[in-house]
């Protein structure tokens, strides 16, 4: 896609991996003109960030592309262990919660990370959004009302904001002059490859472990859904380098597993990395936002960085719609480092944990209980809280309304909700297009009351309902909206 000489957009995105793609869709469908400035030559082809959990499913549903994402991915493989060609059992990597209504994605599902961006774009070319490829952004300058990107062939591009997306070594956060503390979470170097072997050579029934032995550290070779190729994971003790070379991950394979070298048929993709973990100092400078990786660099160990990126992109997404398509002060966008810096810092230190083996990949990992229990946006008003029940700051959970239609379904798309449980009071007025009302005699967790939940499947405020004689709801409501600077979403005509 050329560029003009001075392109101007409401938003530049800077990276069109899963954190840019999903907030790019995210902004396409709230009408709010975005650039992903991409400065390859093409979507990443690697499978790298291959598992997707619960919460991110979540996530996707909310975007439009569950059904591709399901149909085209899988769930995870049972381990098996193996040692000198014979297999030794099985490895269970993950707990296994059910499924409920609350909760109607229960364990991680694996997909290449190059098929997620795929059917991402293909989202956002559907919803009329763009990818400029071959397009390296090589500097900023901010003033009061925007940003304008350099482009190394010369143009520019002109935005009221812009997003970091751009990776763990981002040119943006480096030209922002923000710091990014962390550590080495694992001294010894990784090597990651999309490989094809000979038919029958290893069953796609399983998540293949070969244990450490001698030189050689722990390999996994694990088959990636609805494609005929495998992840290859690497860990190399004897001092050296990881040859990412056909040859080099050819060799790797036969030295470690019981495979020989001319089993590798192909070999699509590889790479190279040395486990760290690593956070911005900031997540937003001036009128531009850091996001997924650029943000926050996690070892792969769990699954959390693709996971803790997109939602990224679902927490600022919904933020800069208000504020440039509906009025809401810039404030808010303040809001975005408050919630999502100490949730990225909390991923951080449970993938680390997990690369060192002292968590398990459980509860945790799947991301369902993540909140903004402490954030400003987040607001309860019902002395006593009932114990256990979904207060403000929690993920709304599934269930179904009284009307037989799903919660998620009600929420699907980028309005609020407002949803009456077990109540019937009189509410104020709202503008239609942004806040939707839903009413249910029951849903399970919930309890009695109002739930004003966010675009992206949080509670903003929780009060009593009307036959409550302790407070009033409609003056409560309007409060909490004056407080946070929503009052945008109210009706005044």
């Amino acid at each position: 896609m050329a560029l003009n000489s001075v392109k101007e957009v409401d938003v530049l995105i800077v990276g069109a991996g899963p954190t840019g793609l999903a907030l790019a869709v995210d902004l396409a469908r709230r009408g709010v003109p975005a650039l992903v400035a991409e400065r390859a030559p093409r979507l990443f082809p690697g499978s790298r960030g291959k598992g997707i959990q619960p919460r991110t499913l979540e996530v996707l549903d909310d975007l439009g592309v569950i059904d591709p994402v399901l149909a085209a991915g899988g769930p995870a493989p049972v381990g098996m262990l193996w040692a000198d060609g014979v297999r030794q059992g099985e490895h269970r990597m993950f707990d296994e919660p059910e499924t409920t209504e609350a909760a109607p994605y229960s364990g991680p599902w694996l997909l290449p990370q190059w098929r997620t961006q795929e059917i991402l774009y293909a989202r956002l070319t559907e919803l009329g959004g763009a990818v400029a490829f071959d397009t390296e952004v090589t500097g900023l300058d901010q003033d009061a009302a925007g940003v304008t990107a350099r482009l190394a062939d010369g143009s520019a591009v002109r935005a009221a904001y812009a997003v970091a997306a751009d990776g763990g070594r981002s040119a943006v956060r480096r030209a922002l002059g923000v710091g990014m503390t962390g550590e080495t979470v694992d001294p010894k170097p990784f090597l990651v490859a999309d490989i094809r072997v000979r038919e029958g050579a290893l069953d796609r029934d399983n998540w293949h472990i070969f244990p450490p032995s001698g030189d050689t550290g722990l390999t996994a070779v694990c088959p990636l859904p609805g494609t005929p190729d495998f992840q290859l994971t690497a860990r190399f003790t004897d001092g050296s380098a990881p040859d990412t070379s056909p040859d080099g991950v050819r060799k790797a394979v036969a030295a470690r597993t019981h495979l020989a070298a001319e089993d590798v048929t192909e070999v699509r993709w590889a790479s190279d990395f040395r486990p760290r973990a690593a956070l911005a100092d900031r997540f937003r400078a001036g009128r531009v936002f850091l996001a997924g990786d650029a943000a926050h660099v996690h070892s792969p160990a769990g699954g959390q960085g693709l996971n803790t990126s997109v939602q990224d992109a679902y927490n600022l997404g919904w933020k800069l719609g208000l504020v440039l398509r509906h009025g809401a002060p810039d404030a808010l966008l303040d809001t975005y480092e408050e919630e999502r810096l100490p949730n990225a810092a909390r991923m951080l230190d449970l993938s680390t944990r997990i690369h060192r083996g002292q968590a398990r990949r459980g509860a945790a990992t799947r991301q369902l209980g993540l909140e903004y229990q402490d954030s400003s946006l987040s607001l309860d008003t019902r002395p006593p809280l009932p114990e256990g029940g979904v207060r403000a700051g929690d993920r709304a959970p599934d269930g179904r309304l009284a009307t037989g239609r799903r919660v998620f379904d009600a929420f699907r798309g980028p309005h609020f909700t407002l949803l009456a449980v077990g109540t019937q009071p009189e509410l104020p007025s709202f503008e239609a297009d942004l806040v939707h009302v839903h009413r249910a005699d029951a849903l399970d967790g919930y309890g009695e009351g109002l739930f004003l939940v966010r675009p992206d499947g949080y509670v903003g405020w929780a009060g009593r309902g009307g036959t409550d004689p302790r407070g009033n709801p409609q003056e409560d409501l309007q409060k909490y909206l004056t407080s946070t600077k929503l009052e945008v979403l109210r009706s005044w005509s």
